[in-house]
């Protein structure tokens, strides 16, 4: 999943409530307060279930989903739904001061703390209704998902993919550190453990960290290929998951050791764990030591832990069927980003070596004009998300079928008819990376300790940022008195998102449905285009997608989009909420 918030004010222990409440008069916009507390007050009484939550609801509860359609016994823990709405609550709270938003966040906190493994991380997805139920989902709602691979297994394990794991770390930790629960301390051991464990040692992947742990043997296969293909499928493509089961190899999707890395360093800084430093230094060094050789000094999706297949430990490797043993051009730029955190922390110069090969590599594979003029979905893009690691050539993923039996994946050199759930370009600003990267090379000695000396890895204890849901919060966001400027939201835009909640309560937005189960899906071959680039299959795929503009193929015919009750709606406009409360 591609993952997409303020003076801070810091906040690591308790805080008198006279202290945390900020902020304008009541009076500037006297509905405000109220309405905050109104909002968070349904969310935590009436939208929850034991204080967790999923993505979306109907307003009558009739539905719910989370990245699938959902159980109304359900706790989703990838954001935004369980955590993300945590730290809204907690920041809420921090903002105003009022038990009713802390009362909510711990219910929450405490959700987290009981859905938490055993072994100390979290899956996606929980039921509260029990195992044998969730494994029914998985086995139908999840197998039937053709584009959501993820879900099409149950493997009974945790995951660090769309910082599942790390936003639930990090709302535990903020709750502990608030008021010394207990409760929330033996999570927080528990995930600790977990993260260091689950941290791989030895040889070129040392200090990198898996997309699952523990590691389930033989728990995905190959994709299977359809007996019967399509007559017009290309004769020279690529197909199915090239490297077997992705979920053992060092994973830098969705910034996995960014993440991991984060909250290590929240915990060093709050906790007096300076032993944290040696495995932090690990996965640094784990990302720069994966960087493929020049000229095509990039990062894959995943790379191997270990020699496999005839191709060495360290080698970029496939992962889900559509997305191909390749380099990864959004990767690299995140990597490169990662590596000027890396190097602001530490003060090692070794860390920008290897970014001028990175961005001339960058310059190197830019989509053509051709490519993009003959395919609108590459509109906005500047590179391939895919990049071949011996021809240097665009690698672009397409599907045929019309569901994930009779239907499968594969990439080849054509840049049309590409999928509309999975980009097959991106947006990647070289100028960008090579400002910062000359600004950061011309920084002076002392600069360089300056930086150093205010750093996590210092070794000196620090508060955390007191706001999290706002923005993406970036390592760097955790250098002591980083000044980090609130949003300004005006009297007149805060009294218009309160006019907007419905009954004075919840916020509605579009969103996208899905078919409901209808058994397994039939291998009865597909011969024709209707569901190339659109993000569902026929009536049996349980992908989500858009109604207003579904597939032209019977029975489908385009209705308005669901109006939904939205954790992220709900996150974003609280946080406006919590800006203008703070402001």
């Amino acid at each position: 999943m591609d993952m997409t918030r303020r003076q801070f004010g810091f906040l690591a222990t308790a805080v008198p409530v006279a202290t945390l409440a900020a902020g304008p008069p009541a009076s500037a916009a006297p509905g405000v307060p109220a309405a905050m507390r109104r909002a968070a007050a349904f969310f935590d009484e009436h939208l929850s279930h034991r204080g967790g939550y999923v993505w979306n609801y109907l307003p009558d509860l009739s539905r719910t989903w989370g990245e699938m359609a959902a159980e109304r016994t359900m706790c989703w823990v990838q954001p935004p739904g369980t955590p993300s709405v945590g730290h809204s609550l907690l920041d809420a709270y921090h903002a105003t001061g009022e038990e009713l938003f802390w009362r909510a966040a711990e219910r929450t906190g405490l959700a987290l703390a009981e859905v938490q493994l055993p072994g100390g991380g979290w899956n996606y997805v929980h039921d509260f209704a029990g195992e044998a139920s969730l494994r029914r989902w998985y086995e139908t709602v999840g197998a039937n998902g053709w584009r959501l691979e993820e879900f099409q297994h149950y493997y009974g394990n945790a995951t660090f993919d769309d910082a599942g794991t790390s936003t639930a770390a990090q709302l535990i930790l903020r709750l502990y550190l608030e008021r010394g629960d207990h409760r929330f301390r033996a999570a927080l051991d528990r995930v600790l453990r977990f993260l260091l464990k689950a941290q791989l040692k030895g040889g070129i992947a040392d200090g990198g960290w898996p997309q699952r742990f523990p590691r389930v043997p033989r728990a995905v296969s190959d994709t299977p290929w359809p007996e019967v293909l399509p007559s017009w499928l290309p004769a020279d493509i690529r197909h199915g998951m090239e490297d077997g089961d992705y979920t053992g190899h060092v994973t830098f999707n969705d910034d996995v050791l960014g993440e991991n890395i984060k909250f290590l360093l929240m915990c060093m800084a709050t906790l007096g764990k300076p032993e944290l430093a040696g495995p932090v230094r690990r996965a640094m060094d784990c990302l720069r030591r994966l960087q493929q050789p020049g000229p095509r000094a990039g990062w894959g999706l995943q790379h191997l832990a270990r020699a496999a297949g005839g191709r060495p430990a360290g080698a970029p490797a496939g992962a889900r069927s559509y997305e191909p043993r390749a380099l990864a051009t959004h990767t690299t730029q995140t990597n490169v980003q990662q590596l000027f955190h890396y190097f602001r922390l530490t003060g090692d110069h070794g860390f920008l070596a290897g970014v001028p090969a990175a961005l001339s590599w960058l310059d190197s594979c830019r989509l053509t004009a051709q490519q993009l003029a003959e395919n609108p979905l590459l509109a906005g893009r500047t590179h391939p998300t895919f990049v071949d690691l011996d021809t240097n050539r665009a690698r672009f993923v397409h599907r045929f079928g019309s569901n994930v039996r009779n239907g499968a994946y594969y990439s080849d050199h054509d840049h049309r008819a590409t999928l509309s759930h999975y980009s097959g370009g991106r947006s990647v600003d070289t100028a960008a990376l090579r400002k910062t990267y000359d600004e950061l090379m011309a920084l002076t000695p002392r600069e360089v300790a300056d930086l150093t000396e205010r750093s996590p890895l210092s070794g000196k204890a620090g508060p955390l940022p007191r706001y999290f849901s706002l923005r993406d919060l970036q390592l760097t966001d955790l250098f002591r008195d980083a000044p980090l400027p609130l949003p300004v939201v005006s009297d007149a835009e805060a009294a218009a998102l309160v006019d907007k909640l419905v009954g004075g309560e919840y916020w509605l937005s579009a969103s996208d449905t899905t078919n409901p189960y209808l058994g397994p899906a039939p291998a009865t071959p597909y011969d024709g285009k209707a569901y190339v680039s659109k993000h569902v299959g026929d009536v049996y795929d349980t992908s989500p997608y858009d109604p207003s503009s579904p597939p032209e193929e019977p029975p489908y015919q385009p209705v308005p989009r669901p109006q939904v009750i939205s954790t992220s709606t709900y996150v974003a406009n609280m946080g406006k909420l919590v800006a203008w409360r703070a402001g």
